[in-house]
């Protein structure tokens, strides 16, 4: 080993490591203290030491270096920016959702400083706005935390009182409670030219004018499970931000982050991203999960779904839109890995939760070129809507096959906009539940998929295996999947696992 002052040049990743390394072997900081003090009382790091190690404040001394290494069986020179080792220097999630990350060091170059100078940088480099990015954030936070909290839970189950369904009268009186008087406005849906060039039907659904007054469209007469949603999130409003002016305008069609007044018209956005950003987006966020908590709460809506098998349809019988009922099941289920996809032509993801960092199908900010043709979402937008969409799908996430299914169904919204709610499960952590081995039988179904052009009919003995686990989840449209070809499908066209490819023309040019 060489001296300190060497070291400092060569320890940008030391600490990162150090913590990933403790973390993996369910260490505490204490413990690992602890350990070194038992190998070597002189060189061992204190706790506190040991803190600012990993969080890059202090390098090591050699001596220190080497009972570190020593208690997890290294080389000193492992842990120096020589070995950048990528599981070294991985965050490990786990399986919480959201994509693997970079570990953000060196840490100099990822202080707030420096990141208050890039982001914005970026953010007008790439077109993104600050609101966009915004919502991002929200997004990852949501994720990491598997669509679970317990908070919001808390505050819906108080003003509702666990009660399912609550009916329009119910919510009218909650929001009267809140000295909320409500004022109804008249409003058609307009056309709106979209980014990508299409266009679309966009409306004002509803808005909040402090200090107590709620406006709401009457359009909303004729869409009953809307107008319960957008009472609802104006509740949560009322309850977690008493009210007050930062609330954004609630509108069907149009962008989930862009910023629209009451008259519909779309505010000119920058790159910059202030504290308005991210209070609209985090205010968004909060009050939206509220309303479905509110309107389906944890436990009678879990009971729900178990007695009818995580059927869609369970939305009429709470009488809420497909939409909550199918976000709600992300969040109240005891399986954690879920996702969910609201899909609108040509391309566009409306609203986006991809718990197992399962990629999108396709960019919900930019346009992709080669979008996977064969996601449920892609084809059912241009397809009509008739009976079952379970589908069983293999990708290859990370260099790993793994094994999806969802359930698909078309529908409109009060402007008129077709799109399609697509509720899916990653079922590799189920099948190791039960002693099997996912990555192989997946990399099996892979290999058949291949042999049959892309998509092929499961083998008795994969389907029972899945119809083992579908049944232990006790989600009706996994048995249907079981039954219907199972479909190969990618991120991008760049990696089309399919022989031959669907995009050859392209690759070939890439």
């Amino acid at each position: 080993m060489k001296p300190t002052k060497s070291l400092m040049r060569k320890s940008h990743f030391l600490g990162t490591k150090i913590r990933n390394l403790r973390k993996r072997n369910h260490l505490t900081m204490e413990d690992l203290s602890s350990r070194c003090v038992r190998l070597d009382p002189e060189s061992a790091p204190s706790v506190s030491y040991l803190s600012m190690i990993e969080r890059g404040k202090r390098v090591p001394s050699v001596a220190m270096l080497e009972v570190i290494a020593s208690v997890f069986q290294k080389q000193p020179d492992w842990f120096l920016d020589d070995v950048p080792e990528e599981q070294a220097i991985t965050p490990n999630k786990g399986s919480r959702g959201g994509i693997d990350g970079m570990a953000l060091e060196p840490s100099f170059l990822f202080s707030n400083d420096i990141l208050q100078i890039a982001i914005p940088e970026m953010l007008s480099q790439t077109g993104t706005t600050g609101r966009q990015f915004a919502h991002l954030l929200i997004r990852a936070h949501q994720e990491h935390h598997q669509n679970h909290f317990p908070d919001l839970e808390r505050a819906a189950e108080e003003v509702g009182q666990k009660r399912m369904p609550l009916s329009i009268d119910d919510l009218m009186e909650i929001i009267a409670r809140f000295g909320v008087k409500l004022k109804w406005f008249q409003r058609a849906p307009s056309d709106i030219h979209t980014p990508l060039g299409a266009t679309s039907k966009g409306v004002t659904t509803s808005f909040f004018e402090p200090p107590h007054t709620l406006h709401l469209n009457e359009i909303l007469k004729q869409f009953p499970t809307r107008l319960k949603y957008d009472l609802a999130v104006h509740i949560g409003h009322c309850v977690l931000h008493n009210k007050d002016g930062l609330k954004s305008i609630m509108r069907v069609g149009g962008h989930d982050s862009d910023l629209i007044d009451e008259h519909g018209n779309t505010a000119v956005q920058s790159s910059t991203m202030d504290q308005q950003d991210i209070l609209h987006a985090w205010r968004d966020f909060e009050s939206s999960f509220f309303a479905g908590a509110l309107l389906c709460p944890k436990v009678p809506f879990r009971q729900l779904l178990d007695r009818h098998g995580y059927e869609i349809a369970v939305n009429k019988m709470v009488d809420v839109s497909a939409s909550v009922a199918m976000r709600r099941m992300t969040a109240v289920s005891p399986y954690a890995h879920w996702h969910y996809f609201d899909a609108y032509a040509p391309g566009k993801l409306k609203a986006v939760y991809r718990g197992n960092g399962i990629p999108l199908p396709w960019g919900n900010m930019r346009a992709v070129e080669d979008p996977c043709q064969h996601w449920a979402v892609f084809r059912m937008i241009n397809q009509p809507a008739k009976g079952t969409s379970a589908q069983i799908s293999i990708l290859n996430v990370g260099n790993e096959p793994r094994i999806y299914c969802c359930e698909s169904v078309k529908v409109k919204d009060l402007a008129g906009n077709s799109h399609v709610l697509c509720a899916g499960i990653d079922l590799n952590p189920a099948i190791d539940a039960q002693g099997g081995d996912s990555l192989t039988l997946a990399d099996d179904l892979r290999r058949i998929c291949v042999a049959g052009g892309g998509s092929a009919k499961m083998p008795i003995k994969i389907q029972d295996d899945l119809m083992s686990v579908a049944r232990i989840l006790n989600i009706n449209w996994i048995e249907r999947g079981i039954y219907n070809d199972a479909r190969l499908i990618c991120s991008r066209g760049a990696s089309c696992p399919r022989e031959p490819s669907c995009y050859e023309p392209l690759q070939s040019v890439i």
